[in-house]
């Protein structure tokens, strides 16, 4: 499995690879808190694009609804450790195996009956609202009230319970994150994700060739689902409150897939890059504009507006395509 996540990269690429993980484990120790809990929502965003891309990139299926696969999973995960004590690791799988359902329901509705593109994309934003009001009026996780997790103060970190320092999560989210990269690489170089492109780019060609277009767009959506799963329990028990309206918001779904449009849909590096431009940049932004005296509501917003046009017009790939041309790096990442 190992020799075929590297096989076919350009060395160049390796030594980069290699560089850019070295940087990212130190960076907590050169840091500040500000700067480090930056890094921490730059790898969440790279994880969940990444995520998304699996869905949208690798099989082209657009979901606008990936929120509901964060806020199933977050709920799940922090009901079952504040109601009965069940510890985040074993809360994941039953957080996985729910949101996994909910993304297969969307999806056997969809491909069985044809809902494709636009409508498919609808499809989703519709499962995501239903089930932001459906938790509005969920009492046992205090509705619209907003669910705590309780947070008490060690002098250690216990990554078993996800209880301790930015410092802890950030390196547990790393982990997360390389192993997605490592995973997504190895999906993208293997025989599903040739299959995977034929149907992206041409299904009716797809399915005349015998590949079960079904069954693999079904595969695309359980695998984007269980990923986005994983991100949803992080966010639980490191911001440790819930509330409806911002976990299962649209505004949520479309930062999740900002990154790799951002970064270019499809490729392995363009969530990554496109999580460090919006992320990096628009803190950047606000801090100008704190400095210059202006508090301007939504600027963010409006930051990534900005950057979303600029790339739709001058760079309609993303920006990760022409860079990688730039530096050598001719491979599927």
């Amino acid at each position: 499995m190992i020799s075929r996540m590297i096989d076919g990269v350009p060395r160049r690429a390796l030594v980069l690879l290699v560089l850019m993980l070295a940087g990212l484990l130190i960076a907590p120790l050169v840091v500040d808190a500000y700067i480090l809990s930056i890094l921490i929502l730059v790898l969440y965003f790279a994880y969940t694009g990444q995520a998304w891309n699996v869905m949208m990139g690798f099989a082209g299926q657009l979901s606008l609804g990936h929120s509901l696969y964060v806020g199933i999973a977050a709920y799940t995960a922090a009901a079952l450790y504040v109601h009965f004590g069940i510890g985040p690791w074993a809360g994941v799988l039953p957080a996985i195996a729910l949101s996994m359902g909910a993304g297969l329901v969307i999806g056997f509705l969809a491909f069985r009956f044809g809902i494709s593109g636009v409508y498919f994309a609808l499809l989703t934003i519709a499962f995501a609202e239903f089930t932001r009001v459906g938790f509005d009026h969920f009492a046992w996780v205090n509705g619209s009230g907003g669910f705590f997790l309780p947070v008490t103060q060690q002098a250690a970190n216990d990554p078993l319970n996800l209880r301790g320092s930015p410092t802890m999560f950030y390196y547990i989210l790393l982990a997360i994150t390389v192993l997605a990269f490592l995973f997504c690489r190895w999906l993208l170089t293997g025989r599903i994700g040739y299959y995977w492109l034929a149907i992206r780019e041409e299904p009716e060609a797809a399915q005349t060739l015998g590949i079960n277009v079904f069954r693999y767009k079904m595969i695309a959506v359980a695998i984007s689902s269980g990923m986005t799963a994983l991100s949803g329990v992080f966010f639980a028990f490191y911001y440790n409150n819930l509330f409806p309206e911002q976990i299962f918001s649209m505004a949520r779904s479309i930062e999740l897939i900002l990154g790799p449009i951002i970064g270019g849909v499809g490729s392995l590096f363009g969530p990554i890059l496109g999580a460090v431009v919006l992320t990096a940049l628009a803190e950047a932004v606000t801090e100008i504009m704190h400095a210059l005296g202006y508090e301007i509501p939504g600027i963010k917003q409006v930051f990534y507006g900005i950057c979303l046009l600029v790339v739709i017009i001058y760079l309609p790939h993303g920006i990760w395509p022409p860079l990688r041309k730039r530096l050598g790096l001719e491979d599927r990442s």
